[in-house]
């Protein structure tokens, strides 16, 4: 059943206009959402007094320990432990990765156990492991036949705790990481590998130039994700007596009693770390997926919008 246009029914467009023009617009209601706001709102001064008015809190003593030299030293260690387990887990993570998705069964099964293992067993372990492998083995050598030892040394010389951070925390991390360049490798369409298969490309170059380049914008959002996990989760080493962030408040406040005011330094600087994060990753996602936003120009979106309302009017 078709709907009659506004002449055939002896009405003109100018008085249908007309009509139009004397309804009445009511905005809906959105009870929920302005009881909602409220009661956001008293939350948050509530919460915002609570911190303000209690004396236990110790704002000033807080911002005197903010610059402290020993707080400084503990970030940039922490720092320095995000960024070297992180480069490490993503190139170990890749490795992992294009493993799970190579046509021999041999190494997508040890891919997998990798994945498996280094997933399942908590992070503190594998630290503690790491840092005690001195109990397993006493000396790390290199012998070759006929060379002989190559080199020798001690364990308990060798896994100092910085660098027993940096193994154990890489390798837990990159089986996550593996996981996700995976899922990237996977999100590209398997046509193209086909196709560049069938031209006579190696493996080896079809993942350079075809597969990881567009996997790209499917792994940032989740390794940024990652990345700003990996920074807290540093905070494991002070486990193993390693001079981080939070070790360091730690000592300060076993002499001090400042136990709350070192927390909030502490705290500080894990969220200013991570909103700088936060804003570098946005930048990055937007830089790896510049071809999905494809705006008009100004004037040729104006035009189209003349045309369309011409039509309208019409």
């Amino acid at each position: 059943m078709g709907v009659a246009h506004p002449t055939e029914i002896g009405v003109e467009p100018a008085g249908v206009a007309a009509a139009v023009s004397r309804l009445t617009v009511v905005p809906q209601r959105r009870y929920g959402i302005w009881v909602g706001t409220a009661l956001a709102l008293l939350l948050a001064f509530v919460i915002i007094r609570a911190f303000a008015s209690n004396p236990a809190f110790a704002w000033g003593t807080a911002a005197g320990y903010l610059f402290h030299p020993s707080i400084m030293r503990g970030l940039g260690n922490t720092l320095m432990l995000t960024v070297i387990i992180m480069v490490l887990a993503i190139v170990v993570g890749t490795v992992i990765a294009i493993m799970r998705v190579s046509p021999s069964p041999v190494l997508r099964a040890f891919a997998g156990v990798y994945v498996w293992f280094f997933r399942g067993v908590p992070a503190l372990i594998q630290l503690i492991f790491w840092f005690n492998l001195s109990l397993l083995v006493r000396e790390i050598s290199l012998t070759l036949p006929f060379l002989g030892t190559l080199f020798a040394v001690r364990t308990n010389d060798f896994m100092t705790p910085f660098f027993s951070a940096v193994i154990a925390l890489s390798l837990c991390e990159a089986g996550y990481m593996a996981e996700i360049i995976r899922a990237g490798i996977k999100s590209v369409p398997s046509g193209q590998s086909e196709a560049a298969s069938a031209l006579g490309m190696p493996y080896r170059m079809i993942l350079k130039r075809i597969t990881l380049p567009q996997a790209m914008r499917f792994v940032l959002p989740p390794t940024g994700n990652e990345a700003i996990n990996l920074l807290k989760m540093t905070s494991l080493v002070t486990f193993i007596a390693v001079d981080d962030l939070f070790y360091t408040a730690q000592s300060i406040y076993a002499r001090t009693f400042e136990t709350i005011p070192l927390l909030i330094v502490v705290a500080f600087w894990y969220l200013a770390v991570v909103s700088i994060m936060s804003v570098g990753q946005h930048f990055l996602e937007r830089h790896f997926g510049r071809s999905d936003t494809r705006r008009e120009p100004l004037t040729m979106r104006a035009l189209r919008n003349a045309v369309s309302l011409r039509g309208v009017a019409r």
